[in-house]
Order: structure tokens, then sequence, then C-alpha cells
């Protein structure tokens, strides 16, 4: 359709279907249905398609935005998979999860024009439609001749899946180890089902393995093997270390040993990656709070909030020190959260779990902050006001307060610098102090989202080709 900008302007944004609040809350199936294919021909149909492209630059992995939304306004969907597929692997996965309003949407042009960024052009759910389209051109990768070189990635997450995919076209010998028993990192065992279906994310370990690429899940890096063993003993020419950051934070506060409190991760894991849900299949235990509280602001509370609700919480209770505009989470989560009916408790936190006679969680007590000045954050620092505590009835309770970096391959790899977080200092090509070692993701930035380890991916993928050629 041949359209002026004022007229493309002109046309609505369009909203992604869902399912109701009070259906979904009952069932672990996801949220957001996506578009139909009049509703992405007609999303398609607002790009401006204009020559600066600013979208591009705010995609972490340079996808050409505009040239795949195009495909789609001529119904060439086939075309439109494969540009997205030239720049990332996991075009299903991004659609759904990546925080696109603070990337490739923020410096949209029309949302310029229409003065809301909220009004940018929805690329994210454009991606995810004719990723679900699931046409066979979308699993075709262009394989080199091979090399003969073999490469070891540690970690199936997204970092470590877009190094394996791009060293893999080029010619190169692959092998994934995996610490769980089933590979996607943090898209299998962190981010809920109703928003990231556990099929999708198979698909595209699928699509991996269909090129050469094998996996070794069950291998620990640091027990299993050493991670300079796979070099020395193993013959691998370089290491790619995707790891992630899986290592929960907790507050050090009075009553957090107590039955009924957990790390965010935990749950989540025990819910994604061992269907605890599934009570009638899995034996997986898991603590059915009637009355949950979750601590933090990020998506990883929402994930764990709107995920207790499901699994049978009477209540769910989201605490966090400062306000709804300083908050990590995406604005679709924390919409999606209240329309469950979570309910928020802003500028609180929690200071003291209280226990039972049997050590179980029985309340909270909790006290009140106001904003003060931004701290190194950039974000206002939370001030306490003395004398605002107060109680809350609750039985369990879920930290989500951020992740840190398993500490087991530097104790087991002291030649490998890293910083006072455990975070792994790399270069600019992801280059760690250790010649033929890479490193990239949350192991190095510290907990961040899967378009940004994919980035970082792309970039470690291309210094260690232009390594081993």
């Amino acid at each position: 359709m041949n359209l002026t900008p004022k007229e493309r302007a002109a046309i609505p944004l369009q909203e992604m279907p869902c399912q109701p609040p009070e259906m979904r809350i009952k069932n672990m199936e996801e949220v957001a249905f996506g578009y139909s294919e009049k509703q992405a021909l007609k999303e398609a149909d607002r790009c401006l398609q204009c020559k600066t492209a600013p979208c591009i630059e705010g995609c972490p992995v340079n996808i050409n935005i505009p040239a795949f939304i195009h495909a789609i306004t001529e119904h060439n969907y086939a075309k439109s998979i494969s540009i997205i597929k030239q720049s990332s692997l996991l075009p299903a996965v991004c659609g759904r999860v990546c925080p696109q309003e603070e990337q490739c949407q923020a410096p949209c042009t029309l949302g310029k024009i229409l003065k809301d960024k909220a009004n940018a052009v929805s690329i994210g759910r454009l991606e995810r439609f004719v990723a679900d389209k699931e046409l066979p051109s979308s699993n075709t990768l262009n394989i080199q001749p091979q090399t003969g070189k073999k490469i070891a990635i540690i970690g199936s997450g997204p970092a470590g899946i877009t190094v394996a995919a791009d060293l893999c076209r080029e010619g190169h010998a692959v092998t994934i180890f995996e610490a769980f028993h089933k590979p996607g990192g943090v898209m299998t065992y962190g981010i809920p089902e109703f928003r990231l279906p556990k099929k999708i994310v198979e698909k595209e370990i699928n699509s991996l393995k269909s090129i050469g690429v094998k996996i070794a899940t069950d291998f620990i890096i640091g027990r299993t093997r050493k991670l300079m063993d796979l070099i020395k003993k193993d013959g691998f020419d370089a290491i790619f270390i995707g790891t992630g950051a899986g290592l929960p934070k907790f507050l050090n506060i009075e009553g957090e040993n107590c039955i009924g409190v957990f790390s965010a991760n935990e749950y989540l894991t025990r819910v994604n990656l061992m269907k605890a849900y599934q009570t009638d299949q899995q034996e997986t235990p898991i603590y059915f709070g009637r009355k949950v509280a979750v601590l933090g602001g990020g998506n990883v509370a929402m994930d764990a909030a709107r995920t207790a609700l499901r699994i049978g919480a009477e209540e769910v209770h989201l605490i966090y020190r400062r306000t709804e505009k300083e908050m990590p989470a995406r604005i679709e989560e924390v919409v999606h959260a209240k329309e469950e009916g979570i309910q928020f408790h802003l500028l609180q936190n929690i200071q003291k779990i209280i226990s039972d006679e049997a050590g179980c969680v029985k309340e909270i007590e909790c006290v009140r902050y106001e904003l003060g000045k931004p701290d190194a954050s950039g974000r206002p620092r939370p001030v306490l006001i003395k004398g605002s505590e107060f109680n809350l009835e609750i039985n369990t309770v879920i930290i989500a307060i951020g992740n840190g970096s398993n500490p087991l391959i530097k104790q087991t790899t002291p030649e490998l610098n890293v910083n006072a977080n455990g975070n792994i200092i790399t270069d600019e090509n992801c280059k760690t102090s250790i010649p033929g070692v890479w490193a990239g993701g949350d192991i190095v930035s510290g907990a961040a989202t899967v378009i940004l380890a994919m980035g970082q991916g792309r970039i470690a993928a291309k210094s260690i080709n232009e390594y081993l050629t």
C-alpha cells in the first residue's frame, strides 16, 4: 500500500489480543495470542520506512527492522523472517520477552512524531508474528565448509546459542556444555510458560542441533571438567563462557532462613524447568503459599508474583522500595500483573521476617520510604521514613532483588580475571584474560536482557572466528 507519512501516522496502534485476566490466572498458557494477519499488516503499514532508521541502532543485534517490516507489507513472510535471521537466531523468543520499548522502539520516528513512544511501531509484536509463521525458510542457515576447528560453549542461554549458531555457520565444530538437564538457560528455567512457551525454546534448540551443534547436558564446568582442560586435554581451539548470572542475591535480614522463604531463581526453576505446577504429573515439590510477598520490581519479580498466583495463591503482594516509574520491569508486565490482581506496595520494603513456633513464615515487618536525590543508578534514592513500621500477614516470601555470578568457574580457573562483583572482565571484543577464551552475556554485564546477551554473543563470535581463521 502506497501511503504518505501522514496517512501512516494516522493508522491506530494495533493492540495485542490477550487472554482475559480472570481466565489466564487459572492456567499457565501464554497470555498474549499474537497478531492476526490483518493486525500485522495494519501495524506494518504504520512504519514510515525512514532513511535514518534509528530503530536499527536501538537494536543490540542490529536487525534491519524497516526491511523486515516492509516485507510484511508485501505479504512476503519468508523474506521477512530471513532478514531477521541474518542478525538474530531467536526471533520468536525476542519478539515475546525483549524490552523493545526501551530499545528498538524507543527512538522510533513515528513515536517522536506522535510525541509518545508508546505509539511507536510495535516492532517486537511484528517480529513475533513472522517468527510464529514457522515457515521452512526460518530454519535454513548457510553453512560454510568444515574448518576442522573445535569450539566449546559454556552455557546454552541466549549468548551461548548466538555464538554457537554464528560459529557453526562459519564451518566450525561447536559443542555446548549445559549444567542443567535441559538446554535454553534462563529461557528455560527463568521465564514462565505464560510469557514464553517452552516449545518455542525447544524449536530454537532443535534448529541448532539440525545444523550440527552438539549439546552436552548435566555437564558442570568446574566440576565435571575444569575450563582449561577443554583446551589442554580435549583439543578445543577456543572457549566461550556464557553461564549467565544465576546466583541469587539475598537481603541478609532477620528471618531470611525461615521455612517459606525462597529466591526467585529457585522458585521459578521448580515451576518452569521442573513443571512443579503439573501436580498430577510431576513429583517436584513446590511451596503453595496462601499469602505471598514478592520483593523486587524487575521482570523476575513480576514473573514470580504472577506464577504464585497461577499455582494457587489467594493473595500476592509485590513490595518495591521505589515508585512504579523507577521499576525496571517491562511496562507490559506491570500492566498484566495489575490486571491479574497483584497488590503493589510501592515505596515500601521488608526489614524482618517473623516465623511461628514451627519456624514457618507467618508475617513480615515492613517500613515505608520517600524518594530522595538520585543515587549511582540515576534513580531517586529511597529514604527511610522513621517510625513507619507495619506488619503484613504472609506465609511465603520470594526474594527477587537480582542475581550475581556463580563463582565456580573462577574458583577453578584462577587465571581468569573478574571484577569485585564476580563478573568476568573482557575487552570490547569479549576476550577474557586467558588467550583463546571469550565471555559474554550476564556473566560479564550482570543480569540484563536476552537481546543484550545475544548482542555480546555476536561480537564474541566474530572475534573468535577471526582468531581461528
